[in-house]
């Protein structure tokens, strides 16, 4: 797409992706400014210039070519790039729809997603309350009750927080209102939005706007009050509660054992000792939203994607793979905790030969 002014939003995305590369927010800020004053849509700018780039921050941060201290630089630039862009007179738009209410799941930090949806809504005429990251349920739902919104846009990028958002789901349902669910936390093709009772769902912030434009709200299929656990039999053998409860026992005594069976970890210095927990509590979380959803799959790809990862740390493969192997030791009671690692070590194995091979 080009404006009257003749650059298109490929050469802005490249433009906008140097500035908060360099961490230059003024920059930033003048690319997108630029963009609205020569013409482009303010929605144009904000998914086709400002989004891409941001996911690209994302990907240099994975090939470890960012620190992490530079990629929130640059999410933080990116940020307030979206806040002068609502601040621009082109982006001014009167609601004429409905309220909505678009937040993060409890314990979910990455806000940048919603606040995206926030904006595109806000710019095709709804009166948004956009609450951020990191929102309590309880909070959640007695901002429901005072706002009467027609519906709750909740943002999930984890699925380690999928049962807490299934929770934050049924509770709005309970309060009348219906829930229109996105993240990449809900997998890619939206199956545990399904799984969990969500009134819909939608892979971008696009999707989500033209549905709610075309449909208003969801009252067009009313939720109806069941059984949110029906869809979930297998939690009756307690497996995921169980490894849920024991998480900090199951991750240090992990690291621990990784001391005493992998040489290099006993010359790691604090910080990789840091990186190393980091790490196994995440394999452990993802552990456990495996055992909640009851798909293999959540736990499989987040190991590959965990292998490439350390790949370019240049930690070896065979390191998780030992500690998965030591979780299985103290999970041993534990029959499908146990599958779950089985088939983590086989892709762990699989990857790593092609990450190897790759190096």
């Amino acid at each position: 797409m080009t404006g009257p002014g003749g650059a298109g939003t490929e050469e802005r995305h490249e433009e906008f992706f140097a500035a908060v590369s360099d961490m230059d927010e003024h920059r930033a800020v003048d690319v997108v400014h630029r963009a609205l004053d020569d013409g482009l849509a303010p929605e144009s700018v904000l998914l086709e210039v400002i989004a891409p780039a941001q996911a690209r921050v994302g990907a240099e941060w994975a090939a470890g070519r960012f620190t992490v201290a530079r990629e929130h630089a640059a999410t933080a630039i990116s940020d307030r790039a979206v806040g002068a862009l609502a601040c621009h007179p082109a982006a001014r738009t009167e609601p004429r729809r409905g309220r909505a209410t678009v937040t993060c799941v409890d314990g979910e930090w990455h806000a940048f997603p919603a606040r995206l949806l926030a904006e595109t809504l806000k710019l095709r005429g709804w009166r948004v309350d956009f609450l951020g990251a990191h929102v309590p349920t309880p909070h959640l739902i007695a901002h429901l009750h005072a706002t009467g919104p027609e519906v709750v846009a909740l943002s999930c990028s984890l699925p380690v927080r999928l049962p807490t958002a299934h929770a934050t789901i049924t509770a709005c349902q309970a309060a009348g209102v219906p829930v229109l669910v996105g993240g990449a936390g809900f997998g890619a093709d939206g199956r545990y939005a399904d799984l969990l009772g969500a009134d819909a769902w939608a892979a971008t912030a696009t999707e989500a706007a033209d549905r709610l434009e075309r449909h208003g709200a969801l009252r067009l299929t009313p939720h109806v009050p069941g059984d949110p656990l029906a869809p979930l039999p297998h939690l009756e053998d307690q497996e995921y509660t169980l490894v849920s409860k024991a998480r900090a026992d199951l991750v240090g005594a992990t690291v621990a054992g990784l001391g005493e069976r992998f040489p290099a970890v006993r010359d790691y210095s604090a910080q990789q000792l840091e990186y190393t927990r980091e790490d196994m509590g995440h394999v452990a979380d993802f552990l456990v939203a495996a055992l909640y959803t009851g798909d293999p799959q959540l736990f499989t790809d987040f190991l590959g994607w965990t292998v490439r990862i350390l790949g370019a740390r240049g930690v070896p493969a065979h390191s998780l793979a030992l500690g998965l192997e030591l979780m299985a030791q103290q999970l041993r009671d534990f029959p499908r905790a146990l599958a779950l690692l089985g088939a983590g070590r086989a892709v762990v194995a699989a990857v790593g030969t092609d990450v190897e091979g790759a190096a």
